[in-house]
């Protein structure tokens, strides 16, 4: 049996908590804007109790969101949507990054009126197959969806801390999903991140240099200021995930290569001239790294079509990923299914 992902122990313990009868609540990272510690779709559980399954932030939001409904002054009858970030003491106070924000769509669960719902996506996740899951945020009306892929999550409406008027959707599929890893936040990897958004990748991007990542243009991607080896580790260790280096520097580079060869990861790439990945080849013997593993490196990265701009060269590697990236999907359920 696989170990479960982090969707399926929240849900887990909120279908439990359903089932026992007390009173539960969902809360789901729609949006973000800044550098944020936890990517968009994040789940976090919680009930009357004081329990909680899963991260919004890791940090004092949690606390604070759990207190709010244990109070009874969030979301008692209906979802809503809340904002955290939005003057700076509050983003000091909750320890988000600079200009960081995260909007939270809350669903209340006081009966077991969705708990059949919650079941049959534990059973489409357990099946390693995809669902899409609607909520309609006026009347809490929740309907799923089998679908074949996995997309983005999707928010329809205002984001602000009033109470819900108009049209608010929130569409959000479960499921395994294709991640992209990028190391460096330079151009090639901004232009990377966007198409690949659009393909429904969830993308990381990892670079130590704080000064660089505070200027990242791009909306709905995980950022992490940290070295890549610790974040490889954490986040793309999976057959699911593309693994991609991309600041020029080999100190940077080199050490995320280095743990990526230790992953599952179905593409391990570099960006770089043919003179530049052999001399990257060549310092990777030095460090003892095995010929099998250099042989899964794929650099100079991305197809030959004469790139030579950064859209272009982003263009390139995503066409060499989509290449690979089906059969990749089926090897992965397949081998689960063997497994099981």
């Amino acid at each position: 049996m696989a170990m479960e992902n982090a969707d399926q122990q929240v849900l887990r313990e909120l279908a439990q908590w359903i089932s026992e009868g007390l009173p539960s609540w969902l809360c789901t990272v729609v949006k973000t804007w800044g550098s944020s510690p936890r990517p968009i779709g994040s789940l976090l559980a919680c009930n009357s109790l004081g329990h909680i399954k899963g991260s919004l932030s890791g940090g004092c939001i949690e606390d604070d969101l759990l207190e709010k409904l244990q109070q009874g002054q969030l979301a008692k009858s209906g979802p809503e949507v809340l904002v955290y970030g939005v003057s700076q003491a509050e983003t000091e106070r909750f320890g988000l990054p600079c200009g960081g924000q995260l909007h939270i769509v809350i669903e209340p669960f006081i009966d077991q009126t969705h708990l059949a719902s919650i079941q049959s996506i534990l059973d489409r996740i357990d099946e390693r197959g995809c669902i899409e899951r609607t909520l309609d945020l006026a009347s809490g009306d929740m309907s799923l969806k089998i679908t074949e892929r996995f997309k983005h999550l999707h928010f329809e409406g205002e984001f602000s801390n009033a109470a819900a008027v108009g049209d608010k959707t929130l569409t959000q599929t479960f499921g395994p999903r294709h991640q992209l890893f990028l190391i460096g936040c330079g151009q090639v990897s901004q232009y990377l991140a966007e198409m690949a958004k659009a393909l429904d990748y969830h993308v990381i991007v990892c670079d130590p240099r704080p000064h660089l990542m505070e200027q990242w243009p791009i909306e709905g991607v995980q950022l992490i200021t940290s070295y890549p080896d610790d974040a490889i580790r954490a986040e793309a260790a999976d057959a699911l995930s593309a693994i991609i280096a991309l600041t020029h520097d080999p100190r940077i580079d080199d050490m995320g290569l280095m743990e990526a060869f230790n992953t599952d990861a179905y593409f391990i790439g570099a960006m770089g001239s043919t003179r530049t990945s052999a001399n990257r080849r060549a310092r990777l013997r030095e460090l003892d790294i095995s010929e099998a593993a250099i042989a899964r490196l794929h650099a100079p990265v991305g197809l030959p079509i004469g790139s030579k701009t950064p859209a272009e060269i982003a263009v390139a590697i995503l066409a060499q990923l989509t290449a690979l990236r089906s059969s990749a999907g089926a090897k992965v359920q397949a081998d689960f299914r063997a497994a099981s």
